[in-house]
């Protein structure tokens, strides 16, 4: 799904899982996951997608109006606090030969209060390298700010709970201005997400949150979708 500017100047793409089923055809990752993160087969697959991630980030390398783009990459806290984790993203990173700062890790609150300890390590040794990393669905869980200063983030994601309700909670508009102001002091990005009217992405840019994914601009398409959009938001821009 693509990640972009208000003016439509697209930023790169949250990579999303579907499985598409021989028999029930597309199935859910609200299906899936769960049951891959009890089994542990979240592991393999998420090594897959940081491959198939950085692939296309290498593929896009060589064209002027891609080579720019960045990916975000959820990752699972079976799949960081495994001991290995630093070095299988970073043997990834060179088997495709990629700029690190073109991959972005999105992490969710409770992966990182899991083990603040081992979190704050990779996580710096990851950025060490150019890695960039989102805190994911931001705000809806027990976030410590005294770790959040601690930890090497690029950019604060508002949940998009919080979107949904702006102008018919008058709270969730305040908890969304108050994130945007907090990812400005600290010097973060900000993006929301779940940005499906007019009137949300209006509210954003009028508060100072620059980039959005959402409905508004598009649903999640399979890649070659993607790149059909690219392709016209090239045009436009020129």
């Amino acid at each position: 799904q693509l990640q972009a500017t208000h003016d439509r100047r697209i930023l790169g793409a949250e990579v999303l899982l579907r499985w598409e089923h021989p028999e029930r055809g597309l199935v859910s990752p609200l299906e899936f996951i769960p049951l891959a993160e009890e089994t542990r087969l979240i592991v393999p697959i998420g090594l897959w997608v940081l491959e198939t991630a950085c692939a296309q980030l290498k593929s896009w390398e060589g064209i002027p109006h891609t080579r720019h783009l960045q990916l975000a990459v959820n990752i699972s806290a079976h799949q960081f606090h495994e001991a290995g984790f630093v070095e299988q993203v970073c043997a990834v990173l060179e088997k495709h030969a990629i700029q690190p700062d073109r991959l972005k890790l999105e992490l969710t609150e409770s992966l990182v209060l899991d083990n603040i300890e081992d979190t704050i390590t990779k996580m710096h040794a990851l950025k060490k390298i150019g890695v960039h990393f989102s805190m994911d669905d931001f705000g809806t869980g027990y976030s410590s700010l005294a770790y959040l200063t601690q930890l090497p983030l690029d950019q604060l994601k508002i949940d998009q709970s919080f979107v949904h309700n702006i102008g018919v909670q008058p709270t969730d508009a305040v908890i969304v201005q108050t994130i945007i102001g907090m990812a400005n002091n600290l010097g973060m990005d900000v993006i929301a997400e779940g940005v499906e009217t007019e009137e949300q992405r209006a509210f954003l840019e009028r508060h100072g949150c620059p980039a959005i994914q959402g409905y508004l601009f598009s649903k999640p398409v399979p890649i070659e979708q993607f790149e059909l959009l690219l392709k016209q938001s090239w045009v436009l821009s020129d």
